[in-house]
């Protein structure tokens, strides 16, 4: 399946490829998470993602109260982190989309048949330094941004409280769950990050299971949220959902930085 990933220096499995090589035509985490088990799904295990991790020192970096940009697309080759560094084209370059019979876009396999449709991307956070002690618990979704993907430079807003990570960096990841146009699958890709820019002492709230909500906000999980885990063989923190359960107002997920995540915030006002 030809599809999408975030790619950066900070991702596990994206500047180097598998044995530390250095491959520019890397499209590995490309691959959609599909009737895997939790062990294999989980920051890409099944494919090796999770024991590359980038080198010492790199960090994507998450300014408090700010924001920041990311390249998205179907191969390193297409970003700044290719062949050509000051490379500007749109996914692969300049090119006109491709479309199914039926009105998805095909190429890139974005999943959707247009922008207004596409249904949002998510970072998620956790305060641990070592990719083997993340779990879903501690793994909260802290930006979310609608419309996406669409655009190769993307940008995600940063919660203001964010405290600073400790020593060693958080575990980041990116996260995608189609809204159709072809067969149900999710993304989970991981990076090191650190927040820059913060003082706060503030802790992350326990992640809870996000859940269906559409039609009824009152059912809307309020505060810090997990990443949507679906369409597994085992470990979905979903289930039995009338639509894909996507990372927008389906699921109770506001646009922009998610500042009701500590385990201080005020949690009384409504949803949507």
């Amino acid at each position: 399946m030809f599809t999408l990933t975030l790619h950066n220096k900070y991702s596990w499995e994206i500047t180097q490829g598998r044995g530390g090589v250095d491959n520019i035509n890397n499209n590995l985490p490309v691959n959609p998470l599909v009737d895997l088990t939790q062990k294999d799904w989980w920051f890409q295990h099944y494919q090796g993602c999770d024991k590359e991790p980038p080198a010492d020192g790199d960090y994507l970096e998450l300014p408090a109260g700010g924001s920041f940009n990311v390249e998205i697309a179907t191969n390193r080759a297409f970003t700044t982190f290719g062949h050509d560094k000051n490379f500007n084209g749109y996914f692969g370059g300049p090119q006109q989309l491709e479309y199914t019979p039926w009105g998805c876009v095909s190429y890139p396999n974005l999943h959707t048949p247009n922008q207004t449709a596409a249904p949002g991307t998510v970072f998620a956070i956790s305060y641990q330094n070592s990719i083997d002690k993340v779990t879903p618990e501690n793994l909260v979704v802290f930006t979310v941004r609608y419309k996406t993907p669409w655009q190769r430079v993307t940008s995600y807003d940063v919660p203001k409280d964010l405290p600073p990570c400790p020593p060693g960096g958080c575990t980041c990841a990116w996260g995608w769950v189609p809204m159709g146009c072809g067969q149900p699958n999710m993304y989970m890709q991981g990076h090191k990050c650190i927040v820059t820019g913060s003082t706060s002492t503030k802790k992350l709230a326990v992640a809870k299971p996000p859940v269906y909500c559409e039609h009824d906000r009152s059912k809307c999980v309020k505060g810090a949220k997990q990443m949507v885990y679906y369409y597994q063989k085992d470990g979905n923190n979903v289930f039995n959902v009338p639509v894909m359960p996507t990372y927008n107002e389906v699921m109770g997920f506001p646009e922009g930085a998610q500042n009701d995540i500590f385990e201080d915030s005020d949690l009384t006002s409504n949803i949507g």
